[in-house]
Order: structure tokens, then sequence, then C-alpha cells
């Protein structure tokens, strides 16, 4: 029923050779299908879908295996296969007989006419219109940038593992919770010392709790000056995203972005992320203003610096609410949490969750198959934690598609859902801070949109043609539960003694869940806004630090080192799918903010009927139809913007 993760090292250098023999025997099934008279839906829409999804199961495993268990092998591997996948697509974007057999096709049915709209609008994206000269072009043009946002990916990784940074004193130590300790100490010479990275885990670790300024400053200059190599290529990728968007009729990468979002211009975007930071600039310069008192009365620290803020932050909130993460810790349990979290998506939608022991890449990973009355529906895997191999961050990535193909036969889908939470270690369980927890409860949001799909045609079916600024809107709306004590208490013990959570961390959790929330607000849009302006034309050199520089004179609240240079490691934008899209990020938390408090009552009770609805009207409904007539179809309304302040609880800051 699912596809096996069959991918062994030793196949790995055959592995390109066998995608083109793949996509060889594709492209010849799609010139005969263009040649074809007289074509309907299921003749062409149908088959195309099938080749879609057989090409998903062959190449996201390696995709998958290059990002969780990275080696030579799969960068070789990887990096010859998106080449030819660069290729593939462009051949068939840009097949005029393929695109006018679609533009003919006709169907009363809405779903199908759907994806015939969009399927007619990615050809005119993809340059179905352009000459052959310009069809070539744009052909050089994709593969490069496939080839630049994978060599922008592998710098930063090799950067991020190969530096280190030794402790010798435990003077410098002091404070850093057990837990973290144990993962950097190590012997040398007779002697104990403390070995900290730039994995996540580590850095954060250090940054959090490093009672020495001069280290903190040491492993944050060293984490935000990885590859430098990387300017050349952000200037390749700005200059070949420009190129791309004028070769097909647009004056920037922006508006040509724009094409498959929920956002319509420039202009409505711009208005919206600058109406954000207005509704929080005060309240964030409150907030530095506490912190800034704080570090002056605790340490005689005049001046906050970049490397400051984590350190000083949470020894403000432990104060303040006397409460750090480092309390909940030992009530947060990897196995447990998962199995909560199951448990509350079991609870709200109506499905079950059963643990199947099949072979997998890592001894750490865990498979559930998903079942809905009774029957068999979906599968998801969870790969948690941390290790060398895997790169840095928090992810959904879907692997097969629900749909029903051309023989009437049901596809199920499957995902996985992968983390970089701290890794067991010593005999100790995998132990997750609370901010863990939450990242469990986004990816999670984003893998049930897959895979709770209704849809039986596969290009609108899970996340497929979602609007790329609302993808994000089931992940941060499940993450807000992860707040409430009543969720929290139901898998939160401790896990040694089995003792439950008490009732004074839930309540400094919930307290402290905005603790700082106008700064993050004013980081995320410094982030976005950076990212919009950036493709609104080009930029390139030193014009994209002054760029950056710019928009930090009216968002950030502290002084960033003149080194720093944050968008080397921009990876979102250079290395994902975010360019010119950041801002989806905010624009989705418009309206999980607003359907969290559909689904919420005041005592914190949780809406049945609600939930239902929304898995209806939202999940099932994959990129049926836009996001805005889901959401109006079921809350009858349309979102409301002040629900996000309302959600993080920003006043003027007066």
């Amino acid at each position: 029923m699912f596809a096996r993760f069959d991918i062994e090292k030793e196949r790995l250098e055959e592995f390109p050779q066998r995608l083109g023999t793949l996509l060889d025997e594709q492209l010849r099934k799609i010139e005969e299908i263009a040649a074809a008279k007289d074509a309907g839906y299921e003749d062409v829409i149908k088959r195309l879908e099938e080749m879609d999804e057989q090409r998903a199961l062959f190449f996201t495993p390696l995709s998958h295996l290059n990002s969780v268990m990275n080696s030579e092998e799969t960068k070789k591997a990887y990096e010859e296969s998106i080449a030819q996948l660069s290729l593939f697509h462009s051949r068939v974007s840009q097949n005029r007989a393929l695109y006018e057999k679609i533009k003919a096709i006709e169907s009363d049915d809405i779903y199908r006419k759907r994806v015939l709209q969009n399927e007619i609008r990615d050809f005119r994206l993809s340059g179905a219109d352009l000459d052959e000269e310009g069809k070539r072009e744009l052909e050089e043009i994709d593969l490069k940038l496939s080839e630049l946002s994978n060599r922008f990916a592998q710098n930063l990784l090799d950067a991020t593992n190969s530096w280190e940074m030794v402790v010798e004193s435990e003077e410098d130590v002091e404070g850093i919770p057990e837990e973290e300790l144990a993962k950097a100490r190590f012997e040398e010479d007779g002697r104990v010392k403390y070995r900290f990275t730039l994995q996540m885990p580590s850095y954060i670790a250090y940054m959090t709790y490093g009672p020495n300024r001069e280290l903190r400053e040491k492993i944050y200059r060293a984490y935000t000056t990885r590859a430098p190599e990387n300017a050349e290529v952000i200037d390749e990728i700005l200059r070949l995203r420009e190129k791309k968007a004028r070769l097909l009729g647009f004056d920037s990468y922006a508006s040509y972005a724009l094409q498959t979002r929920d956002a319509r211009s420039e202009d409505e975007v711009m208005s919206f992320l600058e109406n954000l930071l207005e509704l929080s600039i005060a309240a964030g310069r409150a907030e530095i203003e506490e912190l800034g008192r704080f570090a002056l009365r605790e340490d005689g620290l005049e001046e906050l610096e970049s490397f400051d803020i984590a350190y000083y932050s949470q020894k403000l909130k432990r104060e303040l609410f006397d409460y750090d993460e480092n309390m909940s810790r030992p009530y947060f349990e990897k196995s447990r949490v998962v199995k909560g979290v199951l448990g509350i998506v079991e609870e709200l939608f109506g499905y079950t969750f059963r643990k199947n022991d099949v072979r997998l890449w890592h001894e750490s990973v865990e498979c559930y198959d998903i079942y809905r009355d009774g029957e068999l529906s979906a599968r998801i895997y969870f790969d948690l934690e941390a290790r060398r191999e895997k790169r840095g961050g928090a992810w959904m990535h879907d692997w097969e598609t629900r749909f029903l193909d051309s023989r009437g036969e049901l596809h199920l889908p499957s995902a996985f859902v992968v983390a970089n939470f701290s890794p067991a270690q010593g005999g100790e369980p995998s132990l997750l801070r609370h901010d863990d927890v939450v990242t469990l409860f986004h990816e999670m949001g984003h893998a049930i949109h897959h895979l709770f799909s209704a849809m039986d045609e596969r290009s609108i079916s899970g996340i497929n043609g979602v609007a790329w600024d609302v993808v994000e809107f089931p992940s941060q709306f499940l993450e807000n539960f992860a707040y409430e004590a009543p969720i929290l208490e139901r898998f939160a013990y401790h896990y040694r003694s089995g003792e439950k959570i008490p009732t004074e961390i839930l309540g400094a959790i919930k307290r402290s869940k905005n603790f700082q929330a106008a700064m993050a607000m004013l980081r995320q849009l410094e982030f976005a806004i950076f990212d919009f302006r950036l493709h609104m034309k080009l930029y390139q050199g030193a014009e994209v630090r002054e760029l950056l520089e710019s928009v930090r004179e009216r968002t950030a609240l502290v002084k960033t080192p003149p080194y720093n240079r944050f968008e080397h490691g921009f990876s979102h934008i250079f290395a994902g799918g975010y360019a010119a899209g950041y801002y989806s990020y905010k624009w989705a938390e418009v309206l999980s903010a607003d359907a969290f408090f559909a689904c919420v009552a005041e005592d914190g009770s949780f809406d049945r009927e609600k939930a239902d609805g929304y898995a209806k009207n939202i999940l099932s409904q994959g990129g049926a139809e836009d996001m805005s007539t889901l959401y109006k179809r079921w809350l009858g309304r349309r979102a409301r913007p002040e629900s996000l302040l309302e959600l993080y609880d920003i006043g003027s800051g007066e």
C-alpha cells in the first residue's frame, strides 16, 4: 500500500543513471500524450499526475536522505539528480503541444476545473508562451538556480560542521543545564573539557546559558559569519531570478512569485508588513528597554549586544515567571510527547495512529500508520533527534499523495516530520524544551494538512496547489495548542519519577508565552521586509548588505555587529521555497490566530464542532479553492487581523 524506503548506500552511485532512465521514459510518454488526438482529462491530466507520483516515489527518498543522513555519496547523487530533474521539468513545462492539449480540455467538475486552471497558469509561468530561444534561456536559468540553491545549502552545512569551540574552565559553563553539558563534555589529556558547535542545540545552549560574554560573542560571530562564499552565490541567484522574471514578462521576481500566492500585489504585501511593524514597534522598544535595565542591574552591563539578548532574556524570564525551559524539560520526554501529540490529533479530528515497525534509515526514526473509521488512510514518519549528518532546523516533507489514478485506484499519502531535538545519550532519553514541543506541534500541523486530504485530484491534494503564503496556516494553528495547560498535562510527566508536571510550571509556560513577543515579531518582520524588498528589484554585491542595514534601521532594537552576515545563512530564501515569500509566516498567522480563537473558548475548552469544521473545510480540501473561500465557508467571515495582536498580547507599548 505504501512505498518502501529502500535506498541502499551502495546503490547511490547508480541512482542518477536510474533516474535518467525513468525521466527519459516519462518524456517519451508525455510526447505520446501531446501527440494523441481527442485526448480528455483522464488521458492527459491523470496520466501526468501518475508520472508526478512515480517521480516523487523514486526521488524523494534520495532528497530526504541527503537532508537527514548527509554524506559524500548522497551529495554527489543528489547534485547529479537535481540537474536532470531541472532539465526534465523545463522540457515538460515548455512543451507547446502538451500546453495546447491541456488548454483544450474542458470539465464541469469544480475540482478538475481548478486543476486545469493551475496547469495553464503554471505552463505560462514556466515559459510555454516563449519562443524557442526564450525557452532555452529559461531552461538554462532554472538549471543553474537549482544548482546554486543546493550549493548555498551545502556551503552552509559544511561551515556548520567545520567549527567547534572547546571550553576548559568549569566557570565558563556554570549555569548551563546538565543535559546540555553532558552532550558537550569529553576528556582530553586527563582533563574534562566541553565542546560546543554550531549545530542548533549546542549553539542555542551556549547562547542562552553561557556565562562568559567573550565566548558568547565568539560562537555568535562564528555562527553569523558562516559560509562567506555564499555572497557570490546570492548575487548569482538574485541576478538569475530577476532575469527569469523579466523573460516571463514581469517587472520583478516579487511580482512573478505573487502569481501563485494568496496576496495579489507588491503593495498589498508591503502594506501588510508595514502595518504590523507600526503596530509592534512601540511594544518592542518597551521590551528591549526592560531587558536593558535588567542587564544593567544584574551585571552592570551598559549596552546590550546581539549576543547578549538570549542570555539575559532567559534570566529575566526566569525572574519574572520563576521559569526557564530547563524546569519543564524533564517532563517532555520525546517519545511521550510524540504519543501525546498523536493522541490530541486523534481526539480533535477522529483519526487513529498505530505504530509500524518498518525498516527505516536510522534507529531513532519511528513510523505510524493512520486510520480513519477503521480504514488505513495515511502514514507518517518521525525523525526528531539531531545528528551530525542532518541539516539544521525542522520541516515536514511530503512523500506520497492521496489521489485516484486513471484506473480508479486510490493512492494513500505519507509524509516525514523532521527536527533536531537533543538526542538520547548515555542512557538518558531525548528530553525536549518547550520550544521543541511547539515545533513538533507546528510540523504536525503541516503533516496533517497533507495527510488528511480528501481530494481525488493529485495536484490539489494535501499541500499540493496550496498558495505558498497560506501553507503555514495549519501548522501555526496547531502550534497554538502547545501552550494550553489542558493539552500539555496529557503527556507531560517526569521521565524518571512519572510525576505529573506541576500546575505552577504549566501556568508559567502560559504566562511566559508572549514574553518579548513584540521583539520576536520585529525580528520576523525584519526577515520578511528584507526578503520581499530584495526581490522587488535587482540588488547586487554591497547593495544586498545596504538593503538589510536599511531595514534594520527600522526593525532592529539592538545594533547588529558589522561582521554579522545573516544573509549568507538565510536558507529559507536562497535554498528553500520562501523567496519573496517569507512574509507568508505572518500572512498565514492572521488566519491561524483567528482560527484558534474560533476553536477555543474563554475557559480553555475546545469546540469539537469547530474542529470538525476545520478538518472538513480546511485540512481535507488541500488546494481545491482559494484559502479565503475555504475560510469563509468554515466560519462565514474573513479572518480578523486583530486576532494576531491579541494572540501575542501586543499592545501599544506605552
